[in-house]
C-alpha cells in the first residue's frame, strides 16, 4: 500500500498499482484513457462521453452530482478519482469511508498539469503523465494571445443566465487567450446575472458555451437584444473547461477562433 496526498491536501491510502478504478469526472476519465489504463478503469459517470468506446462499454455509476453508491460498491474499486467542484461533498464523504478516494481541485492551468502528474503517480503511469503535462505546457507557452485584450463574458447557463467568474478554470483560459473577463470579480465563481448587469458590463465579445447548457444559434439573438452590436460566438466548452488530456488540443482551438 502507498499513502499519497491529493490536491485537497487529503491523505489517501491505495494499492501500489490500482486495478479497479472509477472516475467521477468526465475530463479525468478522458485522461485515464489517454494514459493507457484500459481495462483498469471499471466505472465512469453518464457524462463521461469521451472516449466514445468507454461511454458505450464501461459501467456507469450515476452522474457527477448524484453518484449511485450501490453501483460503485458492486464494482469494488480500489481507487476512485473525483473533483472538489464537480462532485458533491456528501457523496465523497460516504465513499471515502469504504474506498480510497483521490480528489482534484483545479482552478488554473498549473493546477491541471499538477493533477495530470499526480494521477500518473497514483495509477503507475508516471512517465506517460509527465510527457503529457510537458507537451501541454509547451503548447500553451507557444500560444499567441491577443496583442490588445478584449473584454468578454462567458456564459455557461440560461434561465437564469450564469457566467464564469473569478477563480474558475475557464477564467484562466480566457486570460491566456488575452481576454479580460468582465465578471472576474467578487467571490462567486459562477454568478447569476441579470440583463441589466450584462448591459452595464458591456463586454466587447460574448461567448456561449456548448456545455453545461447547450447554447444554440437561436440564443444569439437574445444576447444581441441586450448588447446590440456585440459579437456573440458559440464555443466548444470542452476546450475551456476540461482540464485533462483535452488540453493538448485547446491552444489550437483557441488560436482558430475568430475572436483571437
Amino acid at each position: 500500500m502507498r499513502i499519497l496526498t491529493d490536491q485537497m491536501g487529503r491523505t489517501v491510502e491505495l494499492p501500489a498499482l490500482p486495478q479497479r478504478i472509477i472516475s467521477l469526472v468526465p475530463s479525468q476519465t478522458e485522461l485515464l484513457h489517454d494514459l493507457g489504463l484500459g481495462d483498469r478503469v471499471v466505472g465512469i459517470t453518464k457524462f463521461c462521453i469521451h472516449p466514445e468506446t468507454w461511454f458505450k462499454t464501461k459501467h456507469r455509476v450515476g452522474g457527477t452530482k448524484k453518484v449511485d453508491l450501490d453501483k460503485i460498491r458492486a464494482l469494488k474499486p480500489d481507487l476512485i478519482i473525483g473533483n472538489k467542484e464537480e462532485n458533491e461533498r456528501k457523496d465523497i464523504e460516504a465513499l471515502e469511508k469504504e474506498f480510497p478516494v483521490w480528489m482534484s481541485d483545479i482552478r488554473d492551468l498549473d493546477g491541471a498539469l499538477d493533477m495530470i502528474r499526480r494521477v500518473g503517480d497514483a495509477t503507475g503511469t508516471i512517465e506517460q503523465a509527465a510527457d503529457l503535462a510537458t507537451h501541454i505546457a509547451k503548447s500553451f507557452a507557444a500560444m499567441q494571445p491577443r496583442a490588445e485584450p478584449r473584454t468578454v463574458a462567458y456564459f455557461i447557463w440560461r434561465e437564469p443566465y450564469m457566467v464564469a467568474g473569478h477563480g474558475t478554470f475557464i477564467n484562466d483560459m480566457l486570460k491566456r487567450m488575452g481576454l479580460e473577463n468582465v465578471f472576474d470579480e467578487g467571490d462567486a465563481r459562477y454568478p447569476t446575472i441579470t440583463n441589466k448587469e450584462l448591459a452595464e458590463a458591456d463586454p466587447e465579445v460574448i461567448l456561449l458555451s456548448s456545455e453545461p447548457y447547450p447554447f444554440r444559434e437561436k440564443h444569439i439573438l437574445e444576447l444581441n437584444m441586450i448588447c446590440p452590436g456585440t459579437p456573440v460566438h458559440i464555443v466548444d466548452g470542452e476546450f475551456f473547461s476540461w482540464y485533462g488530456s483535452r488540453l493538448e488540443r485547446s491552444p489550437g482551438y483557441f488560436n482558430g477562433l475568430p475572436i483571437v
